[in-house]
């Protein structure tokens, strides 16, 4: 997995100078190489320890912090998780016709610009995730926000996402859970011209799930990155980063298996 990531990774990057040009005597600290910033940057996401903890002798944390901040100021991460959509549905398909939406939780102890109280957890500071996925469960976007928010308010700006896939079907499905069970869903949904497939609040879940269990799975997935699950990061931007991360390295898992 981390060869292919890295090459792509790689291809999008700037080239530097090994030293620094303005500097009079060129002699100071060699820049660390980006593969071994990148390396970390995967222990980070997957371990979800502390900066400090990963850093050693190669690199240290406050180098990791630096190049990270420079990698998403460039907009790698993000150009990351395209390469890999295209070319998953070059090679495979997305299954655009059928679409997920369904809301994450997950704690956040640090606070920050997307965290809230969370109103089932004592208050704790919690993060909340709307996430789309096609109809195999291949991550096409997120919104973030405050665990204290309601799924419904977040499906408009979720399904704004949208519009960086290109090209979509005439007809399109969304599946969504009881939770987004109201007039003001069905309308917005008929005003872009997508269908609805809209679980009815009282009516057990299982008899009704349909393909929604799909985005169900890919929070699973993404879950299982524990810098996703228990985050400490501040920084929507940071945090988005590191989604836009796992979310390659979901979907070139997905294309090798069904490759």
């Amino acid at each position: 997995m981390t060869q292919p990531l890295w090459d792509q990774f790689a291809a999008v990057l700037p080239e530097w100078p090994r030293y620094h040009p303005d500097h009079p005597l060129c002699c100071h600290r060699p820049r660390i190489k980006d593969r071994i910033v990148f390396d970390k940057l995967l222990q980070l996401l997957r371990f979800g320890r502390s900066y400090q903890a990963i850093a050693d002798t190669t690199c240290s944390a406050t180098t990791i912090r630096n190049r990270r901040d420079e990698w998403i100021r460039l907009g790698v991460f993000t150009r990351l998780k395209q390469i890999a959509l295209e070319s998953y549905d070059r090679i495979v398909g997305l299954v655009l016709d059928q679409i997920a939406i369904d809301g994450a939780i997950t704690k956040a102890p640090g606070g920050g610009e997307v965290a809230g109280r969370s109103p089932a957890d004592r208050g704790k500071q919690g993060l909340k995730r709307s996430g789309m996925t096609d109809g195999y469960g291949i991550p096409l976007g997120r919104v973030l926000a405050g665990v204290n928010r309601h799924d419904s308010p977040l499906l408009a700006p979720t399904l704004d996402r949208l519009d960086d896939l290109g090209p979509l079907p005439d007809d399109i499905t969304v599946h969504l859970d009881a939770g987004y069970d109201s007039d003001t869903t069905r309308t917005l949904l008929s005003e872009r011209g997508l269908h609805s497939q809209i679980a009815h609040k009282g009516a057990k879940a299982p008899i009704q799930a349909s393909q929604r269990w799909h985005v169900e799975r890919t929070h699973s997935w993404q879950n299982a990155f524990h810098r996703l699950a228990r985050c400490y990061e501040r920084r929507a931007t940071v945090i988005n980063a590191f989604f836009d991360l796992a979310d390659a390295i979901i979907i070139v898992r997905s294309l090798i298996r069904q490759a």
